[in-house]
C-alpha cells in the first residue's frame, strides 16, 4: 500500500487541479485493516455505545438524580447491559446511515456497485445495488442529482447553457448555499456540496479539521 500511496497525486487546495484530482477514483481505495485496527475500532464503538447507555439507563439516571457518580462497576448490572444493548442497536443504525451517505457520495463520484460491494465486506454487486439502490445513478445531461450527507441535503443541477454543474445545499445547521454554474463535472459539484455539508454540522458538533 505504501508503494500505491506514493503514486497518488496530492495537490494543495489552491491548486487548479485539486478538484479534478479529488474526484478521480484511486485504486486500490484502501488497504485491509489489521487486527489492531479492528480492535481499536471495537474500543471506539464501545466507548460511544457506553456513553449513550449511561444517558438512557434508568439506573444511571437514578444515580444522577441522587447526585452520585456512575461507577464503572455498575456496568455489571443486567439492566445497564440491556441499556448498552439498546445503545449498540442505535450504533448499528448510525452505521447504516453513514454507510448510505458514503456509498452515495462514492457512487455519484464514479464508483460502481462492484466497488461499493467490495468496500462493504465483499458483498456481490447485486447485493450492493439492493442495499443502496440510489447510490449509483445513470445521469442524463440535464438530470438533477439529490444528495444527503452529514445531516444536510443538496441537489446538483446541470446548466445546459453553460454546460456546467451547480448545486443548492442546506446543511444540518440550516445554513444554505447556492453555487454558480462553474463546475465542469457533476463529480466536482458533488464534492463541493459535500464539503459544504461537512463543514456546517449541527450546532454543538465540531466541523472536521
Amino acid at each position: 500500500m505504501d508503494d500505491d500511496a506514493a503514486t497518488v497525486p496530492v495537490p494543495d487546495r489552491d491548486d487548479e487541479n485539486f478538484w479534478s484530482t479529488l474526484t478521480t477514483l484511486v485504486e486500490p481505495p484502501w488497504s485491509e485493516p489489521t487486527d489492531d485496527d479492528t480492535f481499536t475500532m471495537d474500543d471506539k464503538v464501545l466507548e460511544a455505545a457506553r456513553a449513550l447507555a449511561e444517558r438512557i439507563s434508568t439506573r444511571a439516571l437514578a444515580y444522577r438524580t441522587a447526585g452520585k457518580p456512575f461507577d464503572a462497576a455498575l456496568m455489571a448490572s443486567p439492566d445497564v447491559q440491556l441499556a448498552l444493548l439498546r445503545s449498540l442497536y442505535e450504533t448499528r443504525r448510525s452505521v447504516d446511515r453513514l454507510a448510505e451517505s458514503a456509498a452515495t457520495v462514492a457512487g455519484r463520484n464514479g464508483a460502481n456497485y462492484t466497488q461499493l460491494g467490495a468496500a462493504w465486506g465483499g458483498i456481490k454487486r447485486q447485493s450492493a445495488r439492493l442495499k443502496w439502490p440510489y447510490a449509483v445513478v445513470k445521469k442524463s445531461a440535464g438530470e438533477s442529482v439529490p444528495l444527503r450527507y452529514a445531516g444536510g441535503s443538496a441537489v446538483i443541477h446541470h446548466d445546459p447553457d453553460a454546460d456546467a454543474w451547480w448545486y443548492t445545499a442546506t446543511a444540518a445547521d440550516q445554513r444554505e448555499e447556492e453555487s454558480d454554474a462553474v463546475h465542469p463535472t457533476s463529480a466536482e459539484a458533488i464534492a463541493r456540496a459535500t464539503e459544504f455539508l461537512l463543514t456546517h454540522p449541527l450546532p454543538g458538533r465540531p466541523a472536521p479539521a
